[in-house]
C-alpha cells in the first residue's frame, strides 16, 4: 500500500507540471539564418509545479532529434521561469521543438513546422501581390512557409496576400462611409471563398530557390496592388501601419529585423508625366532606405521590369518606365532587373498564373546563384546589311518561340521606321541577334526591343529567362 502511495503521490506531482512558451517558435515560423547558417532563438517558459526542476529540449526533424538537441538542458526553474537563449540550431527543417521537465518523459508544450533558412520580401504593386487566376496554382511545401498579412506564421499557399484582412490600416479597403474598415469574421471568410484571383509569383520563387539550395524559405508579403513610388515613400515610415513603407518595416520586425532579400514589381503607376521623371530618383532612395533601416547595406535587391497592358493611353511613359529600370541595374549595386515583357495576361495589365511560376522560378534560380540574370543587351553594331544586338548573362544561347520578334527601328522622334524583314540568330554566336535590312541604314535611326504597351516579345534563353525591354538606343 506505502509503494502504491507514493507512485500516487509521484503521478500526481508530475500531472500538476505544466509548461507553456511565452517567447519562443511558433508553429510554421521561419527564422532568418546567420552568415554561419545558424540562428540563437530566444526561450522563455513558465513551467508549473516544477521550481528546482531543469527543463529538456529536444529538436526533432521528423522522428529523428537533431544531433546536439537530444533532451537539451534549457536550464533549472525559478519562481515558476525558464529564460534562455537557444544557439546553433542550423539552416533546415521541419523542425518539432518538444519541452518536458524530464529527458525521457512525455512532451509537455510542442512546436511544428520550425524552419531555418532565408526570408524573402515581397513588396510592390498588383503583379507582385498577385492577381493571377487561381487555376494550377502552384503547389505548397513543407519547405516554405508565409508570414501572412494577419501576422500569423502559416505553411505558404495561393493566394499568398490577403489585404482585406492585413492588420496594417494601408492594405484595408473602404466601407461605405470612405473610410479604411478591416474584414474580420464571417465577412473575410466570405472574401475568401469568394476569390477567383490571387496567384503571384513569390511561391514559385521560393520553392525553386529551396529546390536548388536546400535552404528552407520564408515569404514575407507586404504588396499592395494600384501603388505608386510616392505611395511606398520611406518619408512615410513614421506612419507606422498607415503608410506601405511603414507597415512593412514592422513586419520585417516581427519575424526577427532581418531578411534575405527583396523582390520587387512596380512601376505601372508611375508610368505618366507627373510621376516618370522622378521615378529613378524614388526608387533608388527606397532601396538605400531599405538597406539602411534593415541594417543590410549589401541586401540583395530583385525587380522585374513592368510588362504588357493591352492599352493604348501613356504608350511613351511606360517605355520610359522600362528603360529607367532596365538602367537601375547599372546605377545600384547588388540589383538584379527581370523581364515580363514575354508574359502571357490574365486580364489587361495582370500576369498570368502560369508565366508567374515560369518568371517566379527563373528568379529562385538567379538568387540561388545557380542561373545567369537573363539577357541583358550588351552591345548594338552594324556590320554590313545586318544589325547585330549582342545580349550578355545569357543562359544557354539565345531561343524564341516561333519567328524572332519584339525589334522596332525608330526615328528621333519616336516613330517607327519600317526596316527589318528577318531577325535571325548567329549561328556561331547563341548571344546574338542579327536583324537583317536592305539598303542604307537610315541617319539617326534607333532600336528598340518591347516598343510599345502591348508588343509581342519572344526573346528567352533556355532556362526560359526573358530579354529586358530597352530603348530607344542609338545603333552604332
Amino acid at each position: 500500500m506505502r509503494i502504491l502511495s507514493v507512485f500516487c503521490l509521484l503521478t500526481a506531482a508530475a500531472w500538476a507540471q505544466s509548461i507553456s512558451v511565452v517567447k519562443g517558435p511558433v508553429d510554421d515560423q521561419v527564422y532568418q539564418r546567420g552568415a554561419d547558417g545558424k540562428v540563437e532563438i530566444p526561450i522563455e517558459l513558465s513551467v508549473s509545479g516544477a521550481d528546482g526542476k531543469n527543463v529538456f529540449l529536444s529538436i526533432k526533424r521528423g522522428p529523428i532529434p537533431l544531433a546536439g538537441f537530444i533532451a537539451h538542458d534549457l536550464g533549472k526553474v525559478e519562481n515558476g521561469k525558464v529564460s534562455t537563449v537557444v544557439k546553433g540550431v542550423p539552416t533546415g527543417g521541419p523542425y518539432r521543438f518538444e519541452f518536458r521537465t524530464s529527458r525521457l518523459g512525455a512532451a509537455m508544450a510542442a512546436r511544428s513546422d520550425i524552419l531555418v533558412g532565408d526570408i524573402w520580401l515581397l513588396a510592390g504593386q498588383s503583379n507582385m501581390e498577385g492577381v493571377g487566376d487561381l487555376i494550377d496554382v502552384e503547389k505548397p511545401s513543407d519547405k516554405v512557409n508565409s508570414f501572412d498579412q494577419l501576422d500569423h506564421w502559416v505553411n505558404a499557399k495561393e493566394p499568398l496576400h490577403e489585404l482585406p484582412g492585413a492588420v496594417d490600416r494601408v492594405h484595408w479597403r473602404k466601407n461605405a462611409a470612405g473610410q479604411p474598415e478591416q474584414l474580420t469574421g464571417a465577412a473575410l471568410e466570405k472574401f475568401r471563398a469568394e476569390r477567383k484571383k490571387g496567384a503571384g509569383l513569390g511561391l514559385s520563387f521560393a520553392i525553386e530557390y529551396e529546390k536548388r539550395t536546400g535552404i528552407p524559405v520564408g515569404l514575407l508579403p507586404c504588396a499592395h496592388g494600384g501603388t505608386s513610388m510616392a505611395q511606398w515613400s520611406p518619408e512615410l515610415k513614421s506612419q507606422g501601419g498607415d503608410s506601405l513603407y511603414g507597415a512593412t518595416l514592422r513586419r520585417v520586425g516581427l519575424v526577427g529585423g532581418k531578411v534575405k532579400g527583396i523582390l520587387w514589381y512596380q512601376g505601372e503607376s508611375d508610368a505618366n508625366a507627373t510621376a516618370s521623371p522622378v521615378f529613378p530618383e524614388k526608387f533608388q532612395k527606397l532601396v538605400e532606405a531599405f538597406r539602411q533601416d534593415l541594417g543590410q547595406p549589401d541586401l540583395p535587391f530583385y525587380s522585374v521590369q513592368i510588362g504588357r497592358h493591352v492599352n493604348g493611353s501613356n504608350v511613351s511613359y511606360w517605355n520610359l518606365i522600362q528603360e529607367d529600370q532596365r538602367l537601375s541595374e547599372k546605377m545600384i549595386p547588388n540589383t538584379v532587373v527581370f523581364s515580363a515583357v514575354d508574359a502571357d495576361l490574365d486580364d489587361g495589365i495582370h500576369v498570368s498564373t502560369q508565366d508567374h511560376k515560369r518568371l517566379g522560378r527563373a528568379m529562385g534560380g538567379v538568387a540561388a546563384g545557380k542561373l545567369k540574370k537573363g539577357p541583358h543587351p550588351e552591345q548594338i553594331s552594324v556590320e554590313g546589311d545586318t544589325v547585330r544586338v549582342r545580349y550578355s548573362e545569357v543562359n544557354g544561347k539565345l531561343v524564341s518561340n516561333g519567328r524572332i520578334a519584339g525589334f522596332t527601328a525608330l526615328d528621333t522622334r519616336g516613330q517607327e521606321v519600317p526596316l527589318f524583314y528577318k531577325a535571325s540568330f548567329d549561328p556561331k554566336d547563341g548571344n546574338s541577334v542579327l536583324l537583317h535590312f536592305q539598303g542604307k541604314l537610315p541617319d539617326g535611326v534607333l532600336l528598340s526591343y518591347g516598343h510599345g504597351k502591348d508588343p509581342y516579345c519572344n526573346l528567352r534563353d533556355e532556362a526560359g529567362l526573358g530579354a529586358l525591354v530597352f530603348g530607344p538606343l542609338p545603333i552604332q
